[in-house]
């Protein structure tokens, strides 16, 4: 039982316990057993906290139901291993080793020194972005729906956000509230924030205490901060103009709306393919460019350590320096004036390999059960489902038993990541002390 294998049947299992709670009858709104397939998905969903569903989740699922999913999104957006730690801590006991490095290898950071206090302050920071959001979003659902209802509402919606998940219980998810500034100011920094990073927080946090208390001793930010930081904020500029210049003169999304709420909604679309699936437009009506916009921005996906998925904005850093590098002529990686080693270079390239094989496979999968369905369409649904966001251009429930069976098995290799999965198939590396002579071939 190795640390790859504990963190990818730690996930499974509560996917399971989730499937058979959302089976429940006190878990539907009609009291009646739920379909396993409809369970499994919706429990998948929440777990890899990806937000696709197969059901209207406000209607279907009564006031437990939806209680269980906000369990399961907080529990998939900490992470198995993070969850876990939290209950240890809880019960006093002590991290031991083989905790810690699971812990390590879950996060993607590096040492072993001060991990109990970092669950700490992971918590503290999930605690005090949701909390926040939960405030300000009350202004919005109590005065409309009454404050038991309104409380309910705003917690719900904060913890998905945060958490990058995509499950709203309203109908249309948030289309209502297009022209809202407080709606999507609220959301959309809930996203970012969930999204970019506890590292990041962490060094933001850190930076502004020194410069308010003027301490002598200044914080540097380090390079993933600056690589998460600017790339997240280069695309979100990129995904906001891509989207006012595709969608701008459809009636049906954006060109419905005046000036002003057309840059809000266009920044809103640009910020939710990060990873989390609300939406304020209908994406079905989408034209065939913004949806290609929206599948390239999901496929990036959010920073690592943070609670998004895709190919992560530092994976596309490394390989577009690379590719830098090589149309240069130069021999070594260079971001920031800094060097980047070249074990790492290789798994960036294993992780574009690794998911582009489990997309493409996905697509091929669903254009087997689900012919009638356009290209387009497909594409963008395991794109999402891959990188946990929960947009969807043609309505889960529209897709077959068998394609929705291809799309949870596509979240949970998104959620796991896939050089964790295969490690836990392979098992850990054996050393070799043999090492072989070079040659060269051609490329490109």
């Amino acid at each position: 039982m190795t640390v790859s294998r504990t963190i990818c049947l730690g996930f499974l299992a509560v996917i399971t316990t989730g499937t058979l709670l959302l089976m429940m009858p006190f878990s539907l709104a009609s009291g009646a057993w739920s379909n396993p397939v409809v369970a499994l998905f919706t429990s998948t969903s929440a777990v890899c906290v990806t937000g696709l569903s197969v059901v209207d989740v406000g209607k279907f699922y009564s006031f437990w139901g939806q209680f269980l999913i906000v369990l399961l999104v907080q529990v998939g957006g900490l992470g198995y291993m993070t969850a876990t730690t939290v209950l240890l801590l809880l019960l006093g006991r002590r991290l031991g080793l083989r905790d810690k490095v699971a812990i390590q290898q879950s996060l993607d950071i590096p040492g072993l020194s001060g991990l109990a206090m970092l669950i700490r302050s992971i918590i503290a920071t999930t605690l005090i972005f949701e909390l926040t959001g939960v405030f300000l979003l009350m202004l919005i659902f109590v005065p409309q729906f009454g404050f038991n209802q309104g409380l309910w509402l705003s917690i719900f919606h904060s913890v998905n956000a945060f958490n990058n998940a995509g499950f709203s219980l309203f109908s249309d998810n948030l289309i209502q509230y297009a022209k809202s500034p407080l709606m999507n100011g609220v959301i959309t920094l809930l996203i970012i924030f969930g999204g970019i990073g506890y590292q990041v927080i962490m060094e933001m946090f850190f930076w502004g205490r020194d410069r308010v208390s003027n301490s002598d001793k200044r914080s540097f930010f380090t390079l993933n901060f600056k690589i998460a930081l600017s790339t997240t904020l280069v695309l979100l500029a990129i995904g906001t103009l891509a989207f006012l210049a595709t969608e701008s003169r459809n009636v049906q999304t954006l060109g419905a709306l005046g000036w002003g709420d057309q840059i809000m909604a266009a920044w809103f679309q640009s910020v939710v393919p990060r990873t989390a699936g609300f939406n304020t437009i209908d994406i079905s009506k989408m034209t065939n460019a913004g949806l290609f916009i929206t599948i390239a921005l999901m496929f990036i996906g959010a920073n690592p350590g943070g609670t998004g998925g895709g190919i992560k904005t530092t994976t596309f850093r490394v390989l577009i320096s690379s590719t830098k590098a090589v149309l240069q002529g130069k021999d070594e990686v260079l971001c920031y004036h800094r060097q980047i080693p070249v074990p790492l270079i290789l798994k960036a390239v294993g992780v574009l390999v690794g998911s582009a094989m489990t997309v493409i496979g996905g697509t091929i999968l669903i254009t087997l059960t689900d012919p009638e369905l356009d290209f387009i369409n497909i594409l963008f649904e395991v794109v999402s489902a891959f990188a946990t966001v929960g947009l969807s251009a043609v309505g889960t429930p529209n897709i077959s038993s068998l394609g929705q069976i291809v799309l949870i098995g596509t979240m949970y290799v998104g959620r796991v990541g896939i050089l964790l999965l295969v490690g836990a198939l392979l098992g850990d590396p054996k050393p070799s002390f043999v090492n072989y002579p070079e040659e060269n071939l051609l490329v490109g």
